[in-house]
């Protein structure tokens, strides 16, 4: 059995636990003390997509690309003539095609726009507690670098805080830090999103942001995602928590209202809950129902008066798929979030994960031939965001090709919330009076993060830039976390312009499924994107057997032949 490298001694990263095919560590730490390449990235940026020790090294590729069927066995085209795709103003003279002047701005959206610096947006951060301890730093770095983030699902509903009252929510601080936190650094590049799952829409999350915030926020239903086949979950390690949750409606597990389990948990053989949601359109049966209640659901949220909404689902497999597509499509929806398997979750039963649904890389290319159909049929098919395992910037390049032209933006989950544990585990140590209030894990900085300062500003190459863009005096309130994201994204960006640069893309539009191909048959036959020798080989072919001069007229005149 195939286990991807733990380690990778080129730039110097270590996983601290089992790497998943997205590099990153099958469980993922807040405490961690790295170093994985997320976690490098985070404070030194762009300089991880470099061998480390210059001037003493050479290095080779470890190819892995015939091995499986995953995004690592796609490979990325490169090209050796021409340019397209240049922003205006610039020309295809060498002078102008570099790789900074490649433009990764993205939009999405039916009839309003939503624009993002960078073709990335987060996964859903709902519930989880992680969310709610490190949203400063997740949200606040969204913000500055100006890509979308999501307030996943019952945030309101496990918020003690929170007033609910006949199926109207009163009161939702949580909620509305969330949303205030991004607002105050949002400057016209990303968005809010905020999800409905039963329990929200139960509870009128919907009605509460169109009345308070309207149009600042888009709506966004939720069908799943691809960690897991049930509703979400949290785990809960107080018995009074635990039955108000259920007095809220939740499913708990164990039940806590019952007298053995309240025995058992003071006895200590029983010592957390888990919190669970509600499986959607359990009461219809036809798919013909399903469409029904979904554009009854869509109606009803325009109605409110929200003018974006989006839909996210899970990996149920191709009927599911063709349902998410063709529904969102027909409802004229802003975005489809179309979640693989091999995603990350808060808290989702692990063999679950392991087993369930349809991985990404098949899931995506599914996607890319429904949309076709559409397409092909002149319908107007809607935006396609790609998420399950994506980590680095080759990966946004791959799932932007292969789901051209229908994917505008690319959905990372975990990848881009480990710079928000970084730095905040960093601000505790050279904060102590902030520690608790960011949630650092640390009492001090380990080597993996003091070979690169002892300082904010000796440690992350990124400091600066967010400082310009907020100024030295409001630099004081951004938290550490957000610099990290702000670092990491460089990396991830300067990453995906230099592999455009490669397929003389200048723009995000440019990119197609010409510009990948399959590292071994199995992968060309699951994603139909050709086998690497088979692209372009007729054209190969037919300059080999071609009569005409190499060097023309001209060319001979400018070299005095």
């Amino acid at each position: 059995m195939f286990e991807w490298p733990k380690s990778n001694d080129v730039i110097g990263a270590v996983n601290r636990g089992n790497p998943a095919e997205s590099g990153l560590c099958t469980l993922c730490r807040a405490d961690c003390q790295g170093k994985c390449e997320t976690f490098l990235s985070s404070m030194s940026g762009r300089k991880i997509l470099y061998p480390r020790d210059f001037g003493v090294v050479t290095s080779g590729s470890r190819n892995t690309t015939h091995i499986g069927v995953s995004y690592n066995s796609l490979r990325i085209q490169g090209y050796n003539y021409g340019a397209t795709g240049l922003p205006q103003g610039l020309s295809n003279s060498p002078d102008d095609c570099i790789f900074p002047n490649v433009s990764i701005e993205t939009e999405f959206g039916n009839e309003v726009k939503t624009k993002s610096r960078v073709p990335i947006m987060t996964g859903a951060l709902g519930s989880t507690f992680i969310a709610a301890k490190y949203w400063e730093s997740f949200a606040a770095g969204a913000a500055l670098v100006g890509f979308p983030i999501v307030i996943g699902e019952n945030v309101v509903g496990v918020d003690k805080e929170s007033v609910i009252e006949n199926g109207k929510i009163k009161k939702a601080p949580e909620l509305e830090r969330r949303i205030d936190t991004y607002l105050r650094y949002y400057d016209g590049y990303g968005a809010i999103l905020v999800q409905l799952n039963v329990e929200d829409t139960r509870n009128g999350v919907a009605e509460y942001i169109s009345e308070k915030y309207g149009d600042k926020v888009i709506i966004e239903l939720k069908w799943g995602q691809g960690a897991k086949d049930i509703g979400g979950e949290i785990q809960v390690t107080s018995l009074d928590y635990a039955l108000f949750l259920k007095n809220r409606g939740y499913i708990v597990d164990p039940d806590p209202t019952l007298p053995e389990v309240q025995d058992a948990f003071k006895h200590g053989a029983i010592k957390s809950f888990a919190r669970h949601s509600r499986l959607g359109y359990t009461d219809l049966s036809s798919v013909e129902q399903v469409k029904e209640q979904f554009m009854n659901s869509v109606a009803y949220l325009r109605k409110l008066g929200f003018k974006r909404i989006t839909l996210k689902t899970g990996s149920y497999g191709m009927e599911g798929l063709a349902m998410a597509i063709k529904f969102a499509s027909d409802a004229k929806l802003d975005l489809l979030t179309i979640d693989g398997s091999g995603g990350g979750t808060g808290m989702s039963p692990w063999n679950m994960m392991e087993t369930w649904g349809v991985p990404s890389i098949l899931l995506h290319a599914k996607a890319y031939e429904y949309a076709s159909i559409l397409a092909a049929k002149g319908q107007r098919v809607v935006d396609f965001a790609f998420a399950g395992g994506l980590a680095r910037e080759d990966h946004i390049f791959k799932a932007l090709a292969l789901g051209a032209p229908f994917t505008k933006i690319i959905c990372m989950g975990r990848a881009v919330m480990i710079p928000g544990f970084l730095g905040a585990n960093i601000e505790g140590v050279l904060k102590p009076e902030r520690k608790e209030q960011v949630n650092g894990n640390w009492d001090k900085l380990p080597a993996s993060v003091t070979q690169f300062g002892l300082t904010a500003e000796e440690i992350f190459a990124g400091y600066y830039d967010v400082q310009k863009k907020v100024g030295a005096e409001e630099m004081k309130n951004i938290p550490y976390g957000a610099i990290a994201i702000w670092t990491l994204v460089d990396k991830l960006s300067a990453g995906l312009q230099q592999f455009m640069a490669g397929v003389r893309k200048f723009s995000i539009k440019e990119i197609s499924r010409d510009d990948i191909y399959s590292g071994n048959r199995e992968t060309e036959k699951e994603t139909k994107i050709p086998f690497i020798t088979d692209v372009m080989d007729e054209t190969a072919k037919k300059i080999l057997n071609s009569s005409f001069s190499v060097v023309d007229e001209k060319a001979k005149k400018i070299m005095n032949f």
